[in-house]
């Protein structure tokens, strides 16, 4: 007999009436010695199996317990009660991995609410809860939707390197790998560590983005993508933060930054249709989650879109495009500008924060909206001067609820112009002369932009800390798992 998924039973449930059947999963609950409820994963629902207990002696049902994992074969049949379909006539079952009931009592698969920090702690197990459940459901459709946008695109995917001896961002906020003895590292003349005794012959670090190489890619391959892991060494510890998550970078070859935009609104919209056709089931549990929590936040802090209606507010809505000081004028003049309402300060060359974006989505033009031309001081050293001297071809994308969800820009392709921005920004030349070299040979228009794969996933599930929408998170004193 063929083990049958949960989600094909309950999806098919007509086609397996009258058949016997086997199922396994492991047991949510167990009530009146009578009826076991059964997950594997495979959906949010659950499967009921009923068990005339006059069948089996007391020591066999004692065996089933919540957190076991059973087998259970039987006849499918119409349920007599409510809240499901279909149910199981158990006619035997087979225990595959007992679970102690005092030690369940302990844990989260104890059949009650839980705190989100209880369960953060409990990593190993928060995966068999219904929140999680759902988010890294959602998390892998997600995933499968970006990889099918780029793949029918004709784009193609680059592994680019987690070792690299290179900083994307100029940020210096990068962890070092070495091999070196940390009590008793070789020296140079200077006093210093001597990296050239190290296993790559210099220093090298987790990188941060792969962004350079990627560009590499995209001048001979027309249009690639990343999608990997990238780490942080920020001692921020937020709930908008991790040391390690994942970014997906495409670049395409002349590609302007108006091409841009356009690339990334037709990304963002095709990934967020995806999962209000493909998720139905996780997405309305985490809806009504989603609802709950803001009823108990005061009225004034509550989002006026529910979790479905944000995602549909992407993608039902062209976005709004304007300048970065198109939009310093527009929050200047605003009432919330006038009235004091904005903590942060509103002037030409600050980086927005994200009241003032989500003020532009939410409450000025009730749409997502791109910003580009931002001042050349608060963006990287890699994106394209603009004529007016001041200002770069960056954008970043604004959602409801999250703020910036995307930044990106066209690239420098200008040799010159490029050398003085490393100056600019103190980057040694000859630490990145294969990224300089490009610029020599055939340089083109080039674009691209930069997603946090879990900011994406917290505005698609509607979890407020990015700790909860990456199975194992990596902060500031905190690796476990």
């Amino acid at each position: 007999m063929a083990r049958i998924k949960i989600s094909e039973l309950l999806k098919n449930g007509a086609t397996f009436l009258g058949q016997k059947i086997e199922v396994k999963g492991w047991v949510r609950a167990f009530r009146s010695k009578r009826f076991v409820q059964l997950n594997d994963g495979s959906c949010m629902a659950n499967i009921q199996g009923v068990i005339d207990y006059d069948n089996f002696d007391e020591e066999q049902l004692k065996a089933i317990s919540t957190g076991a994992a059973i087998s259970i074969k039987g006849l499918l049949v119409e349920s007599q009660g409510a809240g499901q379909v279909v149910e199981l006539q158990v006619e035997a079952f087979e225990i595959i991995g007992a679970a102690d009931p005092d030690a369940v009592q302990k844990t989260i698969l104890q059949p009650k609410k839980h705190s989100l920090d209880l369960l953060r702690e409990q990593a190993h197990l928060r995966f068999r809860t219904n929140t999680f459940g759902a988010i890294f459901r959602i998390r892998h459709a997600a995933s499968f939707a970006i990889h099918q946008f780029f793949n029918e695109r004709g784009f193609n995917y680059i592994h680019t390197p987690i070792l690299t001896g290179s900083d994307a961002e100029g940020a210096g906020e990068m962890f070092r790998v070495s091999t070196l003895d940390p009590k008793n590292p070789p020296l140079d003349d200077d006093g210093n560590i001597d990296y050239g005794k190290d296993f790559f012959g210099k220093q090298v670090n987790l990188t941060v983005s792969g962004q350079l190489e990627a560009e590499l890619a995209a001048l001979g391959l027309g249009q690639v993508y990343t999608f990997g892991p990238t780490f942080r060494a920020e001692n921020s510890n937020t709930s908008r933060h991790l040391a390690e998550f994942w970014m997906i970078e495409p670049e395409v070859a002349f590609n302007d930054l108006s091409d841009n935009m356009d690339l990334t609104e037709e990304f963002l919209q095709s990934v967020c249709q995806y999962i209000l056709k493909n998720s139905e089931e996780d997405l309305n549990f985490l809806d009504n989650r989603y609802a709950q929590e803001q009823n108990q936040k005061p009225q004034n802090e509550r989002s006026h879109l529910g979790l479905r209606e944000s995602i549909e507010f992407v993608v039902n809505n062209q976005f709004k495009r304007l300048s970065y000081t198109e939009a310093i004028e527009v929050l200047q003049k605003s009432k919330a500008y006038k009235k004091k309402k904005f903590q942060f300060p509103v002037e030409w060359g600050i980086d927005l924060q994200s009241e003032h974006e989500r003020y532009l989505v939410e409450k000025e033009f009730k749409c997502p909206v791109i910003l580009c031309d931002y001042p050349a001081d608060i963006k990287a050293f890699y994106m394209r001067q603009n004529d007016d001297g001041k200002t770069v071809a960056a954008m970043d994308v604004l959602f409801p609820g999250v703020g910036e969800i995307v930044g990106g820009s066209q690239r420098e392709e200008r040799l010159e112009i490029l050398k003085a921005k490393c100056k600019d920004f103190d980057i040694e030349e000859d630490e990145l002369w294969w990224y300089m070299d490009t610029r020599k040979f055939g340089s083109v228009p080039h674009a691209g932009f930069g997603m946090g794969f879990e900011r994406l996933i917290m505005f698609l599930t509607g979890m407020s800390n990015i700790r909860d929408v990456i199975p194992f998170p990596r902060t500031p004193d905190n690796a476990e798992f």
